[in-house]
């Protein structure tokens, strides 16, 4: 109860001590019957008076809230200083973790722009290029397939005339072998067997030379000279033999021929095989640096939104800390205030004798 009548006395002194400190008991008195407070004041000023005059008791309470009053400016300056060295170790930490989500986000940023991207880039040439390979590749492979069946088909039918001037120089042999006496048709049947194995032999042909030297022999030849016959036999038998060598040096080129298109397209289908090989190999190192991207992307965006959430935070704590730095200063104040009020009034009540007041 003593207590709750010191505090009913500070709180009346905090509004009329200042302007009364120096009135005399009798002004003194008139102000604070205009307030509940003040009469509050009178009516437990007149208690300790009647109780003896002495008013220590009232002086202990008063000094008592006054020293209460120093505890509870401690206790929150104290408490204020924790929440400040909380602040600043917050602000710290969360500065640390600003600071390092930026290095994260520019060193993946780096990391994605300038190299994984040109990396993926480079590697997406060289899957270009190695198609282009191949493409190119299968054009030779075609033109080289288009090239063997020409000169195949140029063969057959070089090998085909050589054969047929064969067969009619085999005629012209067997037809000679029954000339005794020919008569004109069969110098004419010979003659046209002559003509044929010229129609057979291309004007560019090795043969030519033979063909022509043994049309000149047989040209206006009456074929009674047995001598004569025996030239154009020897000649005609030299010349299939030429045909023959022809044939058989003809057939041995298209052999060697055969087999360099063999080996050849052989060659084009591993250099196939090795393009693709090395597009696999790519399309994988490919695939890991498109993973690799993902990954470093879905990192970033992890870490920006870490940083905002960082900042956000940052921004709270510092808009919390400066309200509760408000309310501390406030509070301060107000205790402050009450603290010198309660001194001015401990210094009154020690200094004015109260038995003569009457409520």
């Amino acid at each position: 109860m003593k207590t709750i009548f010191v505090l009913v006395l500070v709180i009346a002194l905090a509004t009329s001590l200042k302007s009364t400190f120096r009135q005399t008991p009798q002004k003194l008195q008139a102000e604070l019957q205009k307030s509940n407070y003040g009469k509050a004041l009178l009516h437990l000023v007149e208690l300790h008076s009647l109780a003896g005059g002495a008013v220590s008791e009232l002086v202990d309470a008063i000094e008592e809230l006054d020293n209460d009053l120093i505890d509870g400016v401690q206790l929150l300056e104290f408490n204020f200083q924790q929440r400040t060295n909380q602040h600043n170790s917050l602000v710290v930490q969360l500065n640390q973790q600003i600071n390092d989500a930026q290095i994260d986000i520019s060193r993946s940023q780096d990391v994605i722009e300038n190299l994984l991207i040109p990396r993926r880039e480079q590697l997406e040439n060289r899957i270009a290029n190695l198609e282009e390979y191949q493409e190119i590749n299968r054009k030779n492979y075609d033109e080289e397939v288009l090239i063997r069946e020409q000169e195949h088909e140029a063969f057959e039918a070089q090998v085909a005339e050589l054969t047929d001037a064969t067969a009619a120089v085999d005629d012209a042999l067997a037809l000679l072998q029954t000339l005794s006496n020919p008569s004109l048709a069969q110098v004419k049947k010979f003659q046209n067997s002559l003509k044929k194995i010229e129609q057979s032999i291309k004007p560019r042909s090795k043969m030519a030379p033979f063909l022509k030297a043994l049309i000149t022999l047989a040209s206006n030849q009456n074929f009674s000279d047995q001598g004569i016959i025996s030239q154009i036999v020897d000649a005609l038998n030299e010349f299939r033999n030429a045909i023959v060598d022809s044939i058989n040096d003809q057939t041995l080129v298209e052999a060697n021929a055969v087999e360099e298109y063999e080996e050849r397209l052989a060659q084009l289908d591993s250099e196939f095989a090795e393009f693709q090989r090395q597009i696999n190999a790519v399309n994988v190192d490919l695939t890991a640096t498109n993973n690799k991207i993902d990954q470093v992307t879905e990192f970033l965006n992890q870490r920006v939104a870490d940083l905002k959430q960082y900042e956000a935070e940052l921004q709270l704590e510092n808009d919390n800390y400066a309200d509760e730095t408000q309310i501390y200063n406030d509070t301060k104040n107000e205790f402050i205030r009450e603290q010198q009020i309660t001194e001015q009034a401990l210094a009154l009540v020690k200094s004015v004798d109260f038995s003569h007041i009457q409520v």
